[in-house]
């Protein structure tokens, strides 16, 4: 069966956190918040093998295995739009927009054959998904795929460098596995967010000094906007911690 979809550019879904791929997260330092965002998946769970592939395994203290997707994000709380949306809900950097934002619908990290769910119309979606809109998807394959194979490629390349992260991290935080424990077990699933430093330090190749000068402003710009606000306070205790961390890179 025909899938068709056309992004009619409300802006709507771009609130809250982005997937990025660490090319992408460097590329617009300057411009998100970053965090690493570790999700532990199920070994029952249709993606996780997918995940296991592109992310790291981990044994639960039962025994029992989890795959873990690590994606570097923007760390943007759900209330607050994208920061690059312009005042019409458009977006101000289409050109190098991230690899994320072109392949949307879709997800890398679903098996492709398994994509068709994600074109289903939903309550409040803004997107044309009539028969006069392109078809996207056919016989469980993307069609026009360009956008996807790249993303897929970067998520790909950077499976070493997310692999050798995830073990350095599992074995110098030892709670890490209690906290993923604890996350994969939320109704509908959980995350647990680390800083993006954490992950810089392990970049080879990249001046870190220069990316943490970046960041710098943007976590405070955060800051503010997150201070005495009770729901979000999470958000702005994350920031402080991470700007402490990134000034140590600066």
């Amino acid at each position: 069966m025909d899938r068709h979809f056309r992004c009619t550019a409300c802006g709507k879904c771009c609130f809250g956190w982005l997937p990025l791929t660490i090319k992408d997260a460097l590329a617009h330092a300057q411009r998100f918040p970053l965090a690493v965002v570790w999700t532990p998946i199920k070994q029952a769970s249709k993606a996780f093998d997918i995940t296991a592939r592109l992310g790291i395994t981990v044994r639960m203290r039962n025994k029992k295995q989890l795959a873990v997707r690590i994606v570097p994000t923007g760390y943007i709380p759900p209330s607050m739009p994208c920061p690059a949306l312009t005042s019409d809900n458009l977006c101000g950097i289409h050109a190098d927009k991230p690899s994320r934002c072109r392949t949307m619908p879709f997800f890398p990290y679903r098996e492709e054959a398994d994509q068709a769910e994600l074109l289903v119309p939903r309550a409040g979606w803004d997107c044309d998904t009539s028969s006069a809109a392109p078809v996207v998807y056919r016989d469980k394959a993307v069609v026009g795929r360009m956008d996807f194979d790249q993303e897929w490629g970067e998520l790909r390349d950077q499976v070493p460098v997310l692999r050798a992260y995830g073990e350095w991290l599992m074995k110098s935080v030892p709670g890490m596995i209690d906290n993923l424990t604890k996350a994969v077990m939320k109704p509908g699933g959980g995350h647990v967010v680390v800083s993006f430093a954490s992950l810089l330090r392990h970049l080879d190749g990249v001046d870190k000094a220069a990316l943490a000068e970046w960041q710098l402003p943007v976590l405070a710009d955060y800051m503010a906007k997150t201070a005495d606000q009770p729901k979000l306070a999470e958000y702005h205790r994350n920031y402080d911690d991470w700007a402490w961390e990134i000034e140590r890179l600066a």
